[in-house]
């Protein structure tokens, strides 16, 4: 279930588990005793944080059901639980109809092609307008949501839902004209419209006056229908969609069985990179809010968690799935983990590990230099909210520097690095080609070093080495980005020559490379969508302006304006409060992130990062020679001339 935040979908989600006796007394947000809301912190602030779930049974057929966080600062974690359903429901609320975090949420579901139900929530409160939502989803979202409310009972395909059926398929056409088929053929024909994402059933109710919502329940259980039992005979696959750790430390991986059966001391093998890893489920669990059943075995289509797998992140395939999937609900700002001197600095680094875990977007980093802990985030409420999870699960008072845009670097022309290290009884010499790459594309590497002159595991030494760690553009020293790395050359001596010396080269020829290019600083962009009344139009367009923002020609009606385009997260990130003010509440913003553009105010950036390169300790583009028994340093401007290989 899904919604933008305060839609009262986690209302709806606790009337659903009391219709199917999950539950034996409904909770409410604002009562501080929703069952899904099981988080201190969930019932202390009234929103969804983590996307936990609940099993339910309704006529003999069994639920997952997944409550996801509404709020913009907790995507990720959204984005982590889309993977794992099979159907979703989004919620809109009756009053405020589609808002700007509803599309993002639709965007998410439409990329990975979830069937989806709408359920247009509060009918009962005032100024509800179920039409007049019904009518902004299939202008803002999809045409093709169908209204199931009145039209579809006790597995019954209404008059009005079969002709919106057949204006999407010539087949059902002629059966409507013809009025020859019964029941079963339309009721299929709506299940597979659904499940193959050609028509989105959409509900309206009450989920705190409890009207609407059995009816819901009834058109889920007809019209939701998977294949699992079909791939029970199959090995076993699964794809894991969350980490959590128990009150003991014990590392929870949730995974959701695609395929065959899993029992209890089965291996399970998966990806760490290019290592293969097997290791035992040493205990299998059913996890229903915050209760869990041990159970000897899962079959596909099953929710679960497992113990004793120690590596496997969010995203990755296991058994038979070995693919790991991409996540785009990045964070575009990071932070500094503040704490007082009494603070062991490895404790408070190891929670934080732990809780990157857990979350993956927060990219916890350790600068060695700083002596600093930094992390990775979407907003501010997501500081506050982490801030309290230290507290409450590591005992540990820590409080975040303000947030910073999250900059990036590149390159904007091709050159050649050359890096040797060579102190006494060491030896490697590293040659790389660094070209742009494509705007996202991260770091890609390939060797094009013939066998005969470096060794294949000494190449893959190096490819190791550079995917390590993240490394420091010249500029700001933030990460570098969108560079394509090539090993053209490579030497190792047959005594003297270490693992750890290729690490050295390789990073010194990085470098040496990037001292010679011409370094470019990215900033993150929003893809923005604004409707306003028509007469706001000119003060938006003004806006978008001086945020240094991109628009296309507005679409407009005879009372709206929808303007599009991409702007910078620094001059727009606060936006949605100016906006909210001078439309009185009534203008929409939808925000996505867009990638990494050039920089708008590339020097006044720089400027203020301050970034010494010369005194980065983890980089150094010069390299180590050795003469008469002796190391010695040779500047990146000469280096290239001392080379061994030609």
């Amino acid at each position: 279930m899904i919604a933008h935040v305060d839609a009262g979908k986690t209302t709806l989600a606790e009337q659903l588990l009391y219709h199917t006796n999950s539950i034996r007394e409904r909770g409410r947000v604002d009562h501080k005793d929703a069952y899904l809301d099981s988080h201190e912190i969930e019932r202390a602030r009234g929103i969804t944080v983590f996307a936990d779930q609940a099993f339910m049974s309704y006529k003999d057929a069994a639920y997952y059901l997944i409550d996801t966080p509404g709020h913009v600062d907790f995507s990720p974690e959204m984005e982590r639980a889309v993977q794992a359903m099979d159907y979703a429901v989004v919620v809109v609320s009756a009053v405020e109809g589609v808002q700007g975090h509803t599309e993002t949420v639709w965007q998410l579901l439409h990329k990975h092609r979830i069937p989806t139900f709408f359920f247009i929530n509060k009918t009962d409160r005032v100024g509800a307008d179920a039409e007049r939502v019904l009518e902004d989803i299939r202008l803002q979202l999809t045409p093709d949501a169908c209204l199931i409310t009145g039209n579809f009972a006790n597995g019954e395909v209404g008059e009005e839902l079969r002709e919106s059926m057949a204006e999407r398929d010539e087949g059902l056409l002629e059966a409507f004209l013809a009025g020859t088929e019964d029941r079963s053929f339309w009721l299929e024909a709506l299940q597979e419209m659904i499940r193959g994402y050609r028509l989105f059933p959409c509900a309206y109710g009450s989920a705190l006056q409890d009207v609407g919502v059995v009816e819901l329940l009834e058109q889920l259980h007809h019209l939701t229908t998977t294949d699992y039992h079909e791939h029970e005979q199959a090995p076993f696959g699964g794809r894991v969609y969350k980490i959590r750790h128990d009150a003991n430390g014990v590392r929870l991986t949730y995974v959701k069985a695609l395929s065959g059966v899993l029992r209890v001391r089965d291996e399970l093998v998966y990806l760490m990179g290019e290592e293969r890893i097997c290791e035992k489920a040493t205990r299998l669990l059913r996890v229903s809010g915050s209760k869990s059943q041990a159970v000897d075995q899962v079959a596909a289509g099953d929710l679960f968690a497992v113990v004793g797998l120690t590596g496997a992140e969010t995203g990755q395939g296991v058994g038979s799935s070995s693919d790991k999937l991409d996540y785009e609900m990045v964070p575009t700002l990071t932070s500094k983990v503040e704490f007082a001197d009494t603070l062991n600095v490895k404790d408070v680094l190891k929670a934080f590990q732990l809780l990157t875990a857990e979350d993956p977007s927060l990219n916890v980093i350790w600068e060695e230099s700083l002596q600093e802990i930094h992390i990775h985030v979407m907003g501010l409420i997501q500081l506050e909210v982490l801030q309290q999870v230290v507290k409450d699960r590591f005992q540990l008072d820590v409080v975040f520097g303000k947030p910073d845009i999250l900059y990036k670097e590149t390159i904007g022309n091709p050159v050649k690095g050359y890096g040797h290290f060579e102190p006494l009884r060491h030896y490697a010499e590293v040659h790389l080609l660094l070209e742009p790459g494509e705007r996202g594309s991260g770091i890609a590497f390939e060797s094009v070093c013939h066998v005969n002159e470096l060794s294949v595991g000494n190449q893959n030494l190096i490819k190791t080495h550079l995917f390590e760690r993240d490394h420091h553009g010249l500029l700001t020293g933030m990460p570098l980005t969108d560079i394509r790395i090539t090993l053209l050359k490579g030497a190792a001596h047959n005594e003297h020559t270490h693992g750890g010396d290729f690490r050295e080269a390789a990073f010194r020829a990085l470098r040496q490379g990037l001292e010679k290019a011409e370094n470019l600083l990215l900033e993150p962009y929003y893809a923005y969508k604004i409707k306003v009344e028509l007469d706001e139009l000119g003060r938006v367009l003004s806006d978008i302006q001086r945020a240094s923002g991109a628009f296309d020609p507005p679409q407009t009606t005879g009372t709206h304006a929808v303007v599009m385009g991409k702007v910078p997260v620094a001059t727009f990130m606060d936006y949605s409060t100016e906006l909210a003010a001078f439309t009185h509440g009534k203008g929409i913003l939808h925000l996505a992130f867009a990638g990494y553009e050039r920089c708008h105010n590339e020097h006044e950036v720089i400027e203020s990062k301050g970034y010494r390169k010369d005194a980065d300790p983890l980089y150094t583009s010069t390299s180590i020679f050795c003469a008469k028994g002796s190391g010695y340093s040779v500047p990146w401007d000469e280096a290239e001339a001392k080379m061994h290989l030609l």
